[in-house]
């Protein structure tokens, strides 16, 4: 039984700040490059960034990139999204997920996906 599980989400100000965590369970994570994804009311699901198995790759959606930060503890089997200086345009659910091979944003290349958890972002 493979589980991801997201969480951390909540609402907050416009310029807040939010921890997102993804905790792995009969999977080991640190096998797998795993990606961050937001899915917004009427949108298609889109990618936010990912990390390689080890940790010394990751990637950002242009939309994200100097205000995220994607990070993993292998030793505790869990992904991470620092996400700083929020959105409106950010309130989204966001998933992670576990990818098919290799490092990408594309909703295709993953597997396993969490059940969400909702970031609203509104003053």
């Amino acid at each position: 039984q493979v589980q991801l599980v997201e969480s951390g989400g909540g609402l907050v100000q416009p310029g807040g700040s939010l921890r997102l965590s993804c905790a792995a369970s009969g999977v080991t994570l640190a096998n797998y490059n795993i990606g961050w994804f937001r899915q917004a009311p009427g949108k298609e699901r889109e990618g936010v960034s990912c990390i390689s198995a080890s940790g010394s790759r990751t990637a950002y959606a242009d939309s994200v990139k100097g205000r995220f930060t994607i990070s993993r503890d292998n030793s505790k089997n869990t992904v991470y999204l620092q996400m700083n200086s929020l959105r409106p345009e950010d309130t989204a659910v966001y998933y992670c997920a576990r990818s098919l091979s290799g490092l990408s944003l594309q909703v295709q290349g993953y597997y396993y996906w969490g059940q969400g958890t909702q970031v609203t972002v509104s003053s």
